[in-house]
């Protein structure tokens, strides 16, 4: 890390009854190290013990004067989220953080927490598929959406289940730091480098799904031929099922088509080459499977809102 960086400041806010898988993944993902620039402090509504569920305890060092300290604050999930509301103190210092322009996220049933300050109202957000009907009955104003990993909208940011926590804290170390940043956080962590907000979240169904593993086979050989042409009869034939079926379970299992699945997956290869090499629009174009700069300058707008320059001078900016 050039001595000249400055940390970006996460709390990770402990409430009573917190989870501790949910507590652990923030607390981890952003620890301070040479690939990681941020700075961590654990907190409660008040320094000291915290009861935590399933049988933990937290001794948390730091009060909600850690929020005002903070420039990312993560509120973990927590029991009995539909029966209890947070103290009034933590609703206030979560107002005030985010009036500061604090981003605040929370992962599994920590939305819950949000809900109470008024923030998700007229919002999209997400929890854990148990609690998503929960939170949609007592925050009316709250569009719940039961069927994503992890919503961003902007300034708060809410996920699923707990391992879905991973997926948001990535999704953040990608919008700070870049692709191959959140690339090297996930194999450290030996999780899937990205799945998409937009996946589906892993809800009991009542007939098995036998075909997961092949699809995920099918993802993986795709992601080694990116460079090279891939339809979705190319798809589909790997998996071994019909097109029209590959269509319908890809959707189901990522949140993409499959051919929109593969287009992203080429962006996301070629937000790493912009970041990591020094080749030319073109040979990263082609490199990617997009065959000419001009199409590549085109998804990038598209799909990131920004050109492949700009993007490489944001990620290469410092180093």
């Amino acid at each position: 890390m050039p001595p000249s960086r400055r940390l970006t400041r996460v709390a990770v806010l402990v409430l009573e009854g917190a989870k501790p898988l949910d507590v652990g993944i923030p607390a981890q993902v952003f620890s301070t190290r040479a690939s990681m620039p941020y700075e961590v402090r654990v907190c409660g509504a008040e320094p000291g013990l915290v009861t935590g569920g399933d049988g933990l305890s937290y001794t948390v060092a730091h009060g909600l004067e850690a929020l005002e300290w903070a420039e990312i604050v993560f509120v973990p999930g927590y029991r009995f989220p539909d029966r209890e509301e947070p103290p009034p103190a933590v609703v206030e210092a979560l107002l005030a953080a985010h009036d500061r322009g604090v981003r605040l996220a929370a992962i599994s049933t920590g939305a819950f927490a949000l809900a109470a300050t008024g923030l998700l109202d007229g919002r999209r957000a997400t929890t854990h598929w148990h609690y998503t009907r929960a939170l949609a009955e007592k925050h009316p104003r709250i569009r719940v959406d039961e069927n994503v990993l992890f919503v961003d909208e902007g300034s708060v940011l809410t996920s699923a289940g707990a391992a879905s926590g991973i997926d948001l804290c990535l999704h953040i170390v990608r919008a700070d730091l870049g692709v191959a940043a959140s690339h090297h956080a996930a194999r450290r962590l030996v999780a899937a480098p990205y799945r998409s907000g937009g996946q589906a979240q892993y809800v009991p169904r009542s007939v098995p799904e036998p075909l997961g593993e092949r699809f995920a086979a099918t993802r993986e050989w795709a992601l080694h031929r990116l460079h090279a042409r891939l339809t979705l009869e190319d798809l589909a034939r790997h998996a071994g099922v019909s097109e029209r079926t590959l269509s319908r379970r890809f959707v189901e299992d990522t949140g993409y088509t499959p051919m929109q699945w593969v287009l992203r997956a080429r962006i996301d290869v070629a937000r790493e080459l912009l970041e990591r090499s020094q080749r030319s629009v073109e040979q990263i174009a082609s490199d990617v499977g997009l065959g000419t700069g001009a199409n590549l300058r085109l998804h990038f707008q598209r799909i990131l809102g920004t050109t492949p320059s700009e993007y490489r001078r944001t990620f290469t900016r410092g180093r």
